[in-house]
């Protein structure tokens, strides 16, 4: 039975929400970002509220809901599981989830399926990305590996993380390394809650 007591004060929603409820297959995700949003929100660590990071750069904006699952870390141990294994880049595990029905507002918790994800190299560190489908979602709950979506759902997610920071005559700062599915995509998830874990002993205990 979930305890339905309110809390005290708002919990923060990098530690102060759960990482789900079957994790590493159902997880929480807290979401930063919609697929209407011009603006680049993200978690201010400190204060647990959505902060203004930056106008989009491009025009392209992301084409899922966009968000981290709480008590995550890219750490070591994320990029231990990459082509490299070099550093992660310390931030909440990102998580991408896809939804039949538009979700236009953000600071929500959505209950979601891991199916995949996408190994980003950003600055040189692991900066992954889990893409889930919405659970109860009646088109695509029914989902369970990356290789039952639809091609083109994932090669814009693809194209989104390789250009998003980047503008005409730039460098191109971020880097992808692979798509994979959802066997490496939970490793990735218990990876990251294990990097967590060691990060933040208190808040992963209370």
């Amino acid at each position: 039975m979930p305890d339905r007591r309110p809390s005290a004060w708002r919990p923060h929603p990098w530690h102060g929400l759960s990482v789900g409820p079957e994790p590493p297959r159902r997880i929480h995700a807290y979401v930063e970002i919609t697929p209407f949003d011009l603006v680049k929100y993200e978690i201010d660590k400190a204060t647990g509220y959505l902060r203004v990071d930056r106008p989009q750069r491009t025009s392209s904006t992301p084409p899922m809901l966009y968000g981290f699952v709480p008590r995550t870390l890219c750490g070591a141990r994320v990029a231990r599981l990459g082509t490299d294994g070099g550093r992660g880049d310390d931030d909440p595990l990102d998580v991408c989830v896809l939804s039949e029905r538009p979700i236009e507002r953000a600071e929500v918790i959505l209950d979601a399926t891991v199916v995949g994800g996408i190994r980003m190299l950003d600055g040189g560190e692991a900066d992954d990305k889990i893409i889930a489908v919405l659970a109860k979602d009646p088109a695509w709950d029914g989902c369970a590996d990356l290789s039952e979506l639809p091609k083109p759902l994932i090669d814009r997610l693809v194209h989104y993380f390789s250009t998003y920071k980047t503008l005409p005559g730039e460098p191109a700062r971020a880097r992808i390394d692979a798509v994979y599915g959802r066997d490496l995509a939970f490793r990735v998830v218990e990876a990251a809650i294990e990097d967590y874990v060691e990060a933040f002993p208190d808040a992963a205990t209370s």
